[in-house]
């Protein structure tokens, strides 16, 4: 019992310090702050979420103390809560009964996907909220922060900066969404495959090719898109929660290219190259994102998938 306890203040600790790394100014600490949640997702996920909790709250009790409240709170939201949340639900099983004997069926993945982007989105808007209550304020203060870095150095600012600026301030708060929707993905995959290394995974590993968002996501993406027209912070939470959404059917478009490139004999090759294209130019994401709403809208998976060979007769 002191074992598992120790295991989780230690967990707390080093997601602490990672967090709070970021005030140095270092470019390794901006990793190390996206990191942040993975000690804690791999105690809940190795350990239990009860261990991840007291990890959390010892974390955000020390950094409340030795730091600064404000910084206690954004821990709280920003880290411990999404990694014990996550951690909990990628552990979640029920006994079902089948014709041979009973199973345990895993929460989807799909699901705890979907759960990723909606805490993507309410860690960003609650950041956003630190800046102002209202979306003009929030606007206005991104654009002096903006101002103040690009006038930094000693040469005046060019002509066309204020209209990178305006355009920087469009898709901030999209572009902070979809960030934290891939990071937080990132952390749940390396805390699975770093309890699964270490013998501590109590559940098998999940067929991640077969990863789909539950069928009314792509309803609440049309509705967030539409109220993204709206004004205020309304349309502000929606441009946040539409892309999440995108970022989310982005991972579902590469689970289902990893589905329909099954049958190719180059297949290795093929997918190199698509990763290397996109960490290179970022924009050919948007096909992947394409390739998942397909998927969602026409299950391209079941019709132009590998089929699988019938049944053996029985005798």
């Amino acid at each position: 019992m002191i074992a598992p306890i120790l295991i989780a203040l230690a967990a707390g600790a080093a997601s602490a310090v990672m967090f709070a790394s970021i005030v140095s100014g270092l470019l390794i600490s901006l990793a190390l702050f996206y990191l942040a949640p993975l000690p804690l997702m791999v105690a809940a996920i190795a350990w239990g979420p009860v261990y991840a909790g007291i990890g959390g709250i010892a974390a955000a009790f020390g950094l409340g103390l030795f730091v600064n409240v404000p910084y206690c709170i954004a821990f709280v939201i920003g880290v411990a809560l999404p990694a014990w949340w996550l951690g909990h639900l990628a552990m979640l099983g029920r006994t079902v009964a089948t014709d041979a004997a009973e199973a345990i069926e895993w929460y989807p993945i799909g699901r705890i996907l979907l759960w990723i982007a909606g805490l993507a989105t309410l860690t960003t808007f609650a950041a956003l909220l630190t800046l102002g209550t209202d979306a003009d304020t929030i606007t206005d203060t991104l654009r002096r922060a903006l101002t103040r870095l690009m006038s930094a150095a000693d040469s005046p600012l060019p002509k066309e900066a204020d209209r990178w600026i305006d355009a920087l301030i469009r898709i901030a708060p999209g572009g902070a969404a979809m960030f934290a929707t891939l990071t937080l993905s990132l952390n749940l995959w390396l805390a699975g495959r770093i309890a699964a290394t270490s013998g501590l995974l109590r559940r098998p590993w999940p067929d991640l090719r077969a990863t789909a968002l539950p069928p009314m996501t792509l309803v609440a993406l049309l509705v967030a898109i539409g109220l993204a027209f709206s004004s205020g912070l309304i349309a502000l939470a929606a441009v946040i929660a539409a892309a999440a959404l995108l970022m989310a059917y982005a991972l579902t478009g590469f689970a289902v290219l990893h589905t329909l490139t099954l049958a190719l004999r180059s297949r290795a090759l093929w997918l190199g190259s698509i990763y290397v294209v996109i960490a290179l130019f970022i924009w050919p994401v948007l096909a992947i994102t394409a390739l998942g709403l397909a998927d969602a809208a026409f299950d391209l998976r079941h019709r132009f998938g590998p089929r699988r060979p019938p049944p053996l007769p029985v005798p």
